[in-house]
């Protein structure tokens, strides 16, 4: 296949992306007190030799009661900064992949337990559980905390929270801010009519409920470098009767637009215990393309893609302009190198694992294409 989509270079701002491949956040539920530690660095660390475009951080939450549980990374003090500069530190010193963070508050699905430790609610007066907030009193599901409802105060101390971290994340030299304004989390329940029941400015009509999301848009936008790239997270539909929907996302997408975000990544649910998702199969990829329809900025793809085909299929119809793979690639880390080798196409790896290119693909490994900024050795770096 000659010059693949899939492995076109794209800019998005000021930033060169080398092909369309994007590494999702990816929770790891494995910090402790909010900090990065070494199975953040062995785990990124990995995932920077893949040759995808993007790496980005999982969620992270921008305020200790913003995490989805005790173990979720954050960027809220000097100690989650520097435990994440370590990491990165680790992580740039053999790749230069650009690295994204997605920052997020879970809202009322916060103050949970790991997935492997079952993953259930945790109530405020546990050692590992704090009170839970949202839009409205209404909890998650049976069993959840009823989480407080938002004041004006509340909501001031949220923008800011996430202003501070997009703060941090200029500091820290990261690339991306992604918002996280899917998967039921704090954003997206304020966009979602079943979870926001306000009777004040920020509930009701569609663009009473996008009005805090892009509240917080605006207060990263102007927190962050002006020449890097901010980008949102959405699901596109709660796959519940009443909800949000594609076109009340679409609305969304076009205010986001106007007001300088740069790429919109499209996923879909988690807000609500009761959806009724058709999973399949590159299943979110027609929001994807409804959402494209609509706006300018470059949409990303996501969700069971796991073929080479399939990706490049996705973009060069135009259905996305990038895909992100998250478990895809957890699996095989060296995807996007398999991906390269099916459809004829070059992509980057370090020099130490050059000699593991297979003979009937002499050309897929890009020897030209730096691996490391030079000169990285310099005393004091």
């Amino acid at each position: 296949m000659a010059h693949p989509a899939l492995f076109k270079p794209i800019r998005i701002r000021n930033l060169e992306l080398s092909n369309r491949i994007i590494i999702a956040p990816m929770c790891q539920y494995s910090a402790q007190h909010g900090c990065m530690n070494d199975w953040h660095l062995i785990h990124l660390g990995q995932l920077a030799l893949s040759g995808a475009a993007l790496l980005t951080i999982e969620a992270t939450g921008v305020s200790p009661e913003g995490r989805i549980t005790y173990g979720d990374v954050g960027l809220y003090n000097d100690e989650t900064e520097a435990a994440m500069r370590r990491v990165l530190d680790g992580v740039r010193h053999w790749s230069n992949m650009p690295i994204a963070i997605q920052l997020n508050h879970a809202g009322r699905k916060a103050s949970t337990e790991v997935p492997w430790a079952g993953g259930g609610p945790l109530p405020a007066g546990d050692p590992h559980g704090w009170q839970v907030e949202a839009p409205s009193a209404i909890p998650f599901a049976e069993g959840y905390q009823t989480p407080v409802a938002l004041d004006d105060a509340g909501l001031a101390r949220v923008r800011e929270a996430f202003a501070a971290a997009a703060r941090r994340a200029a500091r820290l030299g990261i690339d991306v801010v992604q918002l996280h304004a899917a998967h039921g989390y704090l954003l997206h329940q304020f966009l979602s009519p079943l979870s926001n029941q306000r009777t004040d400015a920020y509930g009701g009509s569609v663009e009473n409920r996008m009005r805090f999301p892009l509240e917080v848009f605006d207060a990263v936008r102007a927190a962050f470098p002006a020449e890097k790239v901010v980008t949102v997270r959405v699901s596109a539909t709660d796959w519940v009767a009443g909800g949000l929907d594609v076109t009340q996302i679409v609305a969304f997408a076009k205010a986001l637009e106007a007001r300088g975000c740069d790429a919109i990544h499209v996923s879909s649910g988690g807000l609500d215990p009761a959806q009724k998702i058709p999973v399949g199969p590159g299943y979110q990829v027609p929001l994807a393309r409804a959402v494209k329809a609509a706006v300018d900025m470059p949409v990303v793809a996501v969700g069971l893609i796991t073929e080479a085909e399939q990706a490049e299929a996705i973009v060069a119809t135009g259905d996305a302009d990038m895909i992100a793979l998250a478990r895809t690639i957890l699996y095989d880390p060296r995807w996007p190198w398999h991906a390269a080798a099916e459809l004829g196409a070059q992509v980057r790896a370090p020099k130490q694992y050059l000699r593991s290119q297979p003979s009937r693909f002499k050309h897929l490994f890009d020897v030209h294409g730096p691996t490391k900024p030079e000169p990285w050795w310099l005393p004091g770096e």
